[in-house]
């Protein structure tokens, strides 16, 4: 991180006084003793350094449970996170308080990522900074980036990242954190929307799941006990880039046949532009017609309207996903799978598909009890995963 930290927890204790704060609001100093297995002479003593630290403030008295009533503790008012979600084609960011509550409204835009990490960072940093002067905030306590691509987390570069050229090696983090004045992290788009969903989506309860997010690229974040896994190299998930045919369309990274070159926003793109050529799609061509173009979100409207080929685009692509879900799923035996991302919004024509293929293919005892679920959180899963992310850093323990 290019920044230090200058409040952040100083031990364990505190660490876990921010973080069920955040992830349950406001509890009691009686409560919070309970909870850690501390005396309630220590807990004051720890809440009291939390609020010297400007990480926590009293939030009136508790409810009475007899005696003398303990007082409430919150989250301070001052603290606040900004999410930045950079995809291939568009951006999201946000400012949330320190529980992660996205502070007025999300700003979306359309960019594209392959004009480079100056250009791009450039229109990240300038919505960021009219957000933050909306609020009236000077400096956030923290900002989480996530990018379409690999990341060397604990560098903050993105590593060869097929859909990004010009952005290998790019120091992403400490360029963001330069500009902004306070502590960075950068993670992989997927990792922080998966982030996102444990914190305020169907995941929040369920500690071992996948987050599968299809988009221009195809990816799959792995949550372990409530921990998100990286993997030894940063690249674990990487799913659009198992192969699903032997020989098929070149992919991005170079390789043939990969899931992403069958069912990514640009697979569905390029495949629905062969189909207006080939007149086999009315509803495509009508759109074609329109806008001169078409995108993954055009073959949705088609298949909504009912359009026999977009439809069967539709199915065989969930086909391929539930194939490599399944074998994910006999391998690692997750509690739940979400399936997120732009593309996703193809809705449950590919959800039964992806559902159908999963359930038959893996092992009974593994989805007995798997519930295979849209999110439904939309772009605000990278967003508050983004403040999720830097938020660990700034409540652990320094």
């Amino acid at each position: 991180m290019a920044y230090t930290l200058a409040g952040r927890a100083e031990n364990p204790t505190q660490a876990t006084v921010l973080r069920l704060l955040r992830d349950e609001g406001p509890l009691s100093r009686v409560q919070l003793a309970d909870r850690l297995g501390v005396s309630r002479t220590t807990m004051a003593s720890e809440v009291n350094r939390l609020t010297e630290l400007g990480l926590a403030e009293g939030a009136g008295p508790a409810a009475s449970r007899g005696g003398r009533r303990s007082t409430l503790v919150d989250l301070s008012r001052e603290l606040r996170f900004v999410g930045i979600d950079i995809g291939a084609t568009s951006m999201s960011v946000a400012v949330t308080d320190g529980r992660l509550s996205v502070l007025g409204e999300r700003r979306h835009v359309a960019l594209d990522v392959r004009l480079g990490p100056e250009h791009v960072l450039g229109l990240a940093l300038e919505v960021t900074r009219k957000l933050l002067a909306e609020h009236r905030i000077e400096r956030p306590s923290g900002v989480g980036v996530g990018v379409p691509g690999p990341v060397d987390f604990h560098s903050g570069v993105p590593v060869s990242p097929p859909i990004m050229p010009g952005w290998d090696g790019y120091p992403v983090r400490d360029a963001v954190a330069r500009e902004l004045g306070c502590p960075v992290l950068l993670d992989n788009d997927v990792n922080i929307m998966a982030l996102g969903e444990r914190h305020s989506g169907v995941a929040r309860s369920v500690p071992s799941f996948l987050f599968v997010k299809i988009g221009t690229g195809i990816g799959c974040g792995i949550v372990i006990g409530g921990e998100l896994y990286r993997g030894v190299d940063g690249c674990a998930g990487d799913i659009g880039h198992i192969r699903v045919e032997e020989f098929g369309p070149t992919c991005a990274c170079g390789n043939s046949g990969c899931l992403e070159a069958y069912f990514g926003g640009a697979a569905l793109a390029r495949d629905a532009m062969a189909a207006v050529r080939g007149g086999r799609s009315p509803a495509l061509v009508a759109l074609h017609d329109q806008k001169g173009e078409l995108s993954a979100e055009d073959v949705a409207t088609a298949a909504t309207q009912g359009d026999a080929y977009a439809v069967q685009m539709v199915r065989d692509g969930g086909h391929r996903v539930g194939w490599v879900l399944a074998s994910l799923v006999s391998f690692f035996n997750p509690g739940l799978i979400v399936i997120g991302g732009r593309v996703a919004r193809l809705g449950h024509t590919l959800l039964a598909e992806i559902r159908g293929v999963v359930y038959r293919r893996s092992l009974p005892l593994a989805t007995g009890n798997l519930p295979v679920v849209l999110s439904e959180m939309g772009d605000d899963a990278g967003v508050v995963g983004g403040a999720a992310l830097i938020s660990e850093a700034v409540y652990a323990a320094g």
